[in-house]
């Protein structure tokens, strides 16, 4: 008799588990199904937002290298290839994003002139980089944005010249 007790409890206390593995299931799955609808509705920056960086970024460019402060030329060469990396992975949905390459060239003269510490260089590649995001521009249809070197520095808060 004791050893139906025992089995009966065992077969009861298996039953009870097997119930609670069930209901662990479902709630990991109403988990996983919860956090899925959430990384959907995640915000993901436009093309615009990385445009306007690398805008921001092109200008403090200009005038590191004009001073030629390379250190700080170089760091935003950085940050303009990270904005654009971030171009690729975010919105690669977008027909701009197709046209991208042709920056690489410019951008590389550019770093080339920047460690080279050659001012007459980077005036030059800088020009170019510039003419090259017009041409850009020009191709996926959006020529009303038109970037020049600039006249006068972004932000008043930052010192461009060298230490």
């Amino acid at each position: 008799m004791q050893v139906k007790i025992f089995f009966l409890a065992m077969f009861v206390l298996l039953l009870v588990a097997c119930h609670h593995h069930r209901n662990q299931k479902g709630g990991l799955k109403n988990q996983i199904d919860s956090l899925s609808k959430r990384v959907d509705s995640v915000y993901t920056p436009g093309l615009g937002e990385f445009m306007t960086s690398i805008q921001l970024h092109h200008a403090k460019l200009w005038f590191a290298g004009k001073n030629e402060n390379w250190e700080l030329a170089n760091f935003e060469m950085g940050e303009i290839r990270e904005e654009l990396d971030n171009i690729q992975r975010y919105n690669q949905d977008r027909p701009e994003t197709k046209s991208l390459s042709m920056i690489n060239t410019p951008m590389d003269s550019l770093q080339n002139s920047i460690k080279g510490k050659n001012l007459p260089d980077f005036k030059k590649h800088f020009l170019f980089l510039t003419n090259t995001c017009n041409n850009c521009h020009q191709i996926t249809k959006h020529g009303f944005n038109v970037i020049r070197i600039p006249d006068i520095p972004p932000v008043t808060n930052q010192v461009f010249e060298k230490n």
